[in-house]
């Protein structure tokens, strides 16, 4: 095998939006770095039966809504 073309793998902290934590190894950030997620399986519709809201990080969802309201 090739030295120096593979990236580092290590651990990271990956948390969900619920606060709860758990620990993986990955190629992102750098050893002990904490991944914050916006949307998981706790949150997003496609996994809890669309009975929760996406939260609206940026006013990207409002304008979407803004821009296609008249489409249909």
């Amino acid at each position: 095998m090739k030295k120096d073309i593979h990236p580092e793998y290590h651990v990271i902290t990956v948390k969900m939006t619920d606060g709860s934590e758990f620990q993986t190894k990955s190629t992102w950030g750098k050893e002990g770095d904490v991944l914050t997620l916006d949307i998981d399986p706790t949150s997003h519709p496609a996994w809890t039966g669309g009975n929760q809201q996406l939260m609206d990080r940026g006013g990207r969802v409002s304008r979407f809504k803004d821009k296609f309201k008249g489409f249909v």
